[in-house]
Order: C-alpha cells, then sequence, then structure tokens
C-alpha cells in the first residue's frame, strides 16, 4: 500500500514551497502569521541565508524559528539549552517550532541508594 501524500490545508508540498512567504503566511495559524508579517530576526535571516546556501551541519539557537517547507528533508541540529539536537525535518513539521522537536527535560534516573545514604539503605544486601 502506498503512503498518503501529505497535504497541509489542501496544498502539496511542492505546491507550499512555490508560494511567497505573505501567500504561506496565510495558511499558516494566528502565532506564526504574525511572526512571519512581523519579519524574522537577523539570527533567523542568518539560519535562512544558510539554509538556502546548502551548508551542512546547520546548527542554529533559534528554537523560536517557523519550519517552512524549503527545511523538508534536511536535518538541523537544533540547542536544547546544553548541546545540539539533530532534527530530521518531516512533512508533517511544517508550520511548527524547531524548539517543539529538540526536548529541553528530561526523566531523571537514579540508581540504588548509596551506603548510609539513609536508614532504610541498611536493609539492601551490599553486593
Amino acid at each position: 500500500m502506498a503512503k498518503k501524500e501529505f497535504k497541509y490545508r489542501g496544498k502539496s508540498i511542492e505546491e507550499l514551497a512555490k508560494l511567497s512567504m505573505t501567500e504561506l503566511a496565510q495558511l499558516l495559524p494566528s502565532r506564526q502569521r504574525r511572526k512571519i508579517n512581523r519579519g524574522f530576526t537577523d539570527q533567523e535571516k542568518i539560519f535562512l541565508e544558510r539554509l538556502r546556501a546548502g551548508k551542512r551541519n546547520l546548527e542554529t539557537h533559534c528554537r523560536d524559528m517557523i519550519v517552512l517547507p524549503e527545511m523538508v528533508g534536511k536535518t538541523i541540529k537544533v540547542h536544547n539549552g546544553k548541546l545540539f539536537s539533530p532534527v530530521i525535518i518531516q512533512d508533517e513539521m511544517v508550520g511548527h517550532y524547531l524548539g517543539e522537536f529538540a526536548h529541553t527535560r528530561h526523566k531523571g534516573t537514579h540508581s540504588a541508594p548509596g551506603i548510609g545514604a539513609t536508614r532504610s539503605s541498611a536493609s539492601l544486601s551490599v553486593k
């Protein structure tokens, strides 16, 4: 069975890529439309220039950058506060923010308590 072709508001990725930025903004939700209409920050403009130039291993701190159709298929490393998490941009990510895909928090895991940590740890075997 063939994979169903992705459509965003009735348009394929190829059709979205051909649209101008203002036409694309009309299809996006209000928060993303407002960001595009106000214009990107200087850092986001530099990031887009490097993306369009075909640079490899793009790293960015711009977590509030909107995923545009021209980014689909590329791998972008997004900073999560500690390191750069690689994010492979897929069709379904269009209109979301890059920061949504690079998680900043993780579940803490703990091992057994150390010797003398608590009164209850005395009952554990020390092997």
